[in-house]
């Protein structure tokens, strides 16, 4: 009787082993390594899973035509934005997030708005019945009348009905559970998702079909699966957002054909997830009045401007070591501004408990929000209120210098719309921003020059 042969495979970077190892010699990560049975290597052919392949040949850059011209709307705004403006046809989109989050639901708000313009959708679900999908449907209200619903988890069943239906647009809920019978590894495995995903590639460039695949993530909050999956497809686009908070933030970590780390914010209702036109009066609706601790700082989120604030809490210490928390914040950064603080600043925090927080839940990690923390930081040290009106931004060195943030213009305008009075920043971003109608703006060269400004 033939053996079976067997071949282990890193998750991360697709190395293969004749044996398991505990480290990757590739990438260098840590129980990795999976056991995939080997496969016979295919030799060339015209059909892929039933479906033609196009003849391919060598075209002049100069003859090959523009795509932006010919992007789809999806109906849903934020996502159009997310994806640089819509839907490029051919493309391929990733999406993962938390379980329960909203992927599902926002690809079928998607889905149904694509046939109300008149195309047809297939939505292939390989974990709910169409029954289910019909009832989340009637929840939110969807027609969906050019929407096919396909629950099957088999790639060669799926192409077959593709060729059937011809759909302008298909989604996959979700690519771990799609399988290949050509392959005999278990669905989900390392072999499987790399090989269904390069199919739907192979479909998306041939046929010109937009192809959306909804991925599972692990308990790090990156997509399951080996990390070949990421740099195979063109845009992916990652759910942010905590179970207690309306809102749900989209963000692009890799787009093809648009801005990365765009992002798209989403309130959820009873109706599914709605648009946020304007985020920043969101996250400022329900900020606290006259309070120490508190400050407003102007951030970027790829091409967008968001106003957020930032709140910390410095309170004594009995036991002389205090502590130091973040949320929404790089916990070594905001640590490394505290040591700046002590050294430059003058204030005493070694012994105190520094909290800091984004209200919200909104994750910001650009070094633009740094004179914001700060900020936030002396003024609850001081127990001094700083003027509500006030919004501040700008990067901060090890000096106590206040170095310039790009697209200042922008961050300014952005304040100046929502009402506020007076903006501190680098002094080097002032120049072409004094004629701001109805804001002071004033530049700052140091954290001390901030400190008495504000204070």
């Amino acid at each position: 009787m033939k053996k079976t042969e067997t071949v282990f495979i890193c998750n991360e970077c697709g190395h293969k082993s004749g044996k398991w190892l505990g480290k990757c010699p590739e990438c260098g990560e840590w129980n990795s390594l999976v056991e995939e049975r080997a496969q016979a290597t295919r030799r060339g052919g015209g059909l892929r899973n039933g479906f033609q392949l196009r003849e391919v040949t060598a075209v002049p850059f100069t003859e090959i035509e523009p795509q932006d011209d010919q992007r789809l709307a999806s109906g849903v705004t934020e996502f159009d934005r997310v994806l640089g403006g819509g839907i490029v046809p051919g493309t391929l989109v990733l999406i993962g997030g938390d379980p329960g989050i909203g992927k599902s639901t926002l690809l079928l708000q998607v889905a149904d708005k694509l046939s109300a313009a008149g195309t047809c959708v297939l939505y292939v679900s390989g974990e709910e019945s169409e029954r289910q999908i019909k009832l989340r449907g009637e929840r939110l209200s969807v027609v969906a009348k050019n929407v096919f619903l396909l629950p099957e988890t088999n790639l060669e069943n799926i192409f077959r009905e593709i060729e059937r239906v011809k759909p302008g647009a298909i989604i996959v809920d979700s690519i771990q559970t799609v399988f290949s019978s050509a392959i005999e590894s278990a669905p989900g495995s390392v072999s499987q998702v790399r090989e269904v995903a390069h199919q739907f590639l192979l479909l998306a460039k041939n046929r010109g079909i937009p192809v959306f695949l909804i991925g599972h993530i692990t308990k790090e909050g990156s997509i399951a699966g080996p990390k070949a999956l990421e740099h195979i497809v063109d845009t992916v686009l990652y759910f942010e957002g905590e179970r207690h908070h309306n809102h749900r933030i989209v963000r692009a970590v890799k787009n093809r054909y648009g801005a990365a780390n765009e992002v798209g914010v989403f309130e959820m209702t009873g109706n599914g997830l709605m648009p946020v036109a304007n985020p920043s009066q969101m996250f400022l609706q329900e900020r606290p009045q006259n309070v120490a601790g508190s400050i407003v700082t102007a951030c970027m989120e790829g091409t967008r401007p968001l106003l957020v604030e930032i709140q910390a809490l410095v309170s004594s210490n009995k036991y002389g070591s205090g502590r130091r928390m973040t949320q929404g914040l790089d916990q070594n950064r905001v640590a490394l501004l505290i040591a700046m603080l002590e050294k430059r600043a003058g204030l005493q925090l070694s012994g105190d408990d520094v909290f800091v927080n984004i209200a919200g839940g909104l994750e910001v990690d650009e070094p633009a929000a740094d004179l914001g923390v700060v900020t936030a930081i002396a003024s609850s040290f001081k127990s001094t209120t700083i003027d509500p009106h006030t919004a501040v931004f700008g990067e901060i060195g090890l000096t106590g210098e206040v170095r310039a943030a790009m697209q200042a213009s922008v961050r300014a305008r952005e304040a100046q719309a929502l009402g506020f009075k007076k903006i501190v920043m680098p002094a080097s971003n002032v120049p072409g921003l004094e004629r701001l109608l109805g804001v002071r703006v004033v530049g700052v060269k140091s954290v001390d020059e901030a400190l008495e400004e504000l204070f």
